[in-house]
């Protein structure tokens, strides 16, 4: 519930739709965060690389947070709502009804998840045509995009929803228009994932060249032809229909939408960092990455210029903060993949019982463990032998393979909570060293960083932060809000409302500092000096080009 004491002002809602959960915010113009829900979202996986959602239970979810929010509040207050959302994919068909996106005929199951790979077939072939949109996206397309998914429809449900089917929406976009009645498109949606260009439009060649030329008929009418920057206000506003779902007052402006790791990017990366010693202080904020880090990760760095880095998605202009051109690098799965290593343990129960007689989380405990278990020496030691290689969902960058699998090299017989402490920090120290990987692909194509700043829900893990900063060599600054994806959502709404002259001057307002996270200088000398992390990075070289071979 909000505080009472709070003085009189303008306040945006902000909704971001996770894979697992949709939260909302009620924030302020300071932002500041003055009530939270959160409510589960169901998932399906029917098969093996199959995973899928409803859109009609999202927007239910949608429904039931945003009316927490908002008890209490003078509604008239409420000046703009800003949806983000994962970048699954949505098939409704010519009056907006659902389609199946399965054999079995389920059209209550009507979207094809971000993480979902059953395209990879459609997106090798797609990517054999060498066709010039793929240079914005790393040379290669991702499975996790939308125009193989596309194929892979027509391909394998021609009857049931490809021939039926009358709009395609990234989830964001859906998330407007069922807000608005607007089907307009975000240009981060559109120029992220479905090879939209910022200042050329849709390329039909490439539609024609995959085999998905019916897409090109009526001015690209399935899948947008009105493109909008995020944060513009869509038609006249929130309907009187959604207004009573929401629980909020129709007619007020809501934003054109963002992906939820842009979102995060939105909230973070524009914070004022006087007085906090970082090296980007009086720097462009070109010198800073933001990492959204939750069941996977993204590196969102920003430039003036275009800049092409093989393996990382992108440039992409105005996609995340206008006028600047985005590269995208990301790792699939992160807190997803924490969580299959430990949960797959032999010691995991023995680790359940102990954590829940000390009232705390898995891996609240699991970090104390490794404090008990390090003695003199630094944590980060503890792996010395145990290297994990952490593509067990593929590599989304620098090296742009879906085929990558996962791999441990060190273990040995014994399965005591010791071993399960070490395991779970191997995997850590492992996902900040593909965060490495990434900012060094970057670094040599062009783009310069000296600080990271770092959301979502891994970094309200202390350990999974300090790797981030020893194994990088660069601070890391966390937000004073914890939940700055919705603090970028809210930023959307606010921008909308027109309660801010730009994007960039609400970031500015809404964004702060909450803590920093130095590398530790344990040997003296500078990481990347580090004999750790030298043999650490070794090992995960060594692993590569055993998987290469």
């Amino acid at each position: 519930m909000p505080g009472g004491d709070q003085e009189l002002g303008s306040y945006y809602v902000g909704v971001d739709v996770g894979t697992g959960s949709v939260r909302a915010a009620l924030v302020d113009q300071r932002g500041i965060l003055l009530a939270f829900a959160d409510q589960p979202i169901n998932q399906w996986e029917p098969q093996f690389n199959h995973h899928e959602q409803s859109s009609e239970d999202i927007w239910v979810a949608c429904c039931i947070v945003t009316n927490k929010v908002v008890q209490g509040i003078d509604l008239n207050q409420i000046r703009g709502l800003g949806f983000d959302a994962t970048c699954s994919l949505v098939v409704l068909d010519k009056q907006f009804h659902p389609l199946p996106v399965n054999h079995e005929g389920d059209s209550h199951r009507n979207i094809i998840m971000w993480l979902d790979h059953r395209a990879v077939n459609q997106v090798h072939r797609i990517n054999e045509t060498k066709h010039s949109v793929l240079q914005y996206v790393g040379g290669v397309m991702s499975v996790e995009m939308q125009a193989p998914k596309l194929l892979w429809l027509k391909e394998n449900l021609r009857e049931t929803c490809w021939d039926k089917a009358g709009h395609f929406f990234d989830l964001p976009d859906f998330l407007s228009w069922k807000a608005t009645g607007v089907t307009a498109r975000s240009l981060c949606s559109l120029v992220c994932k479905w090879t939209y260009s910022a200042e050329k439009g849709w390329d039909d060649s490439f539609w024609k060249m995959v085999g998905l030329e019916d897409l090109v008929a009526d001015n690209y009418s399935k899948i947008g032809n009105q493109v909008l920057p995020p944060g513009t206000c869509l038609g006249n506003g929130l309907t009187p229909e959604a207004a009573k779902d929401l629980g909020l007052p129709a007619g007020i402006a809501v934003a054109a939408s963002l992906i939820d790791a842009h979102a995060g990017g939105l909230g973070v990366i524009g914070a004022d960092v006087r007085g906090h010693g970082l090296a980007c202080e009086g720097q462009p904020v070109t010198s800073r990455l933001a990492i959204i880090c939750g069941t996977s990760s993204c590196h969102m760095g920003i430039s003036k210029n275009p800049i092409f880095v093989p393996g990382v998605w992108g440039p992409y202009f105005s996609a995340m903060v206008p006028g600047f051109w985005l590269n995208e690098g990301g790792q699939s799965v992160t807190g997803k993949l924490i969580d299959h290593m430990v949960q797959g343990h032999a010691a995991f129960p023995e680790l359940q019982a102990k954590a829940t007689a000390r009232c705390q989380s898995i891996y609240a405990y699991l970090n104390s463990h490794l404090d008990l278990i390090k003695k003199t020496q630094p944590v980060g030691f503890l792996t010395v032998d145990l290297h994990v290689w952490p593509d067990f969902h593929g590599n989304r960058s620098p090296l742009a393979d879906l085929t990558l699998k996962g791999m441990v090299t060190g273990l040995k017989l014994s399965q005591d909570l010791d071993d399960l402490a070490i395991l779970y920090l191997a995997t850590v120290q492992a996902i900040a060293f593909g965060t490495r990987l990434i900012i060094e692909a970057m670094e040599s194509a062009g783009h310069s960083i000296s600080t990271l700043f770092l959301c979502g829900g891994l970094g309200k893990n202390p350990l999974f932060v300090q790797m981030h900063a020893d194994i990088t060599g660069m601070p890391v600054v966390l937000s004073q809000e914890v939940e700055s994806v919705l603090v970028g959502a809210a930023i959307l709404g606010a921008c909308a409302s027109g309660d801010f002259a730009s994007v960039q001057e609400a970031m500015a307002r809404m964004s702060k500092v909450g803590k920093v996270v130095f590398p530790r200088r344990e040997d003296k000398r500078p990481p990347r000096e580090n004999p750790k992390a030298s043999s650490m990075l070794s090992g995960k070289k060594l692993l590569l080009r055993c998987q290469l071979r």
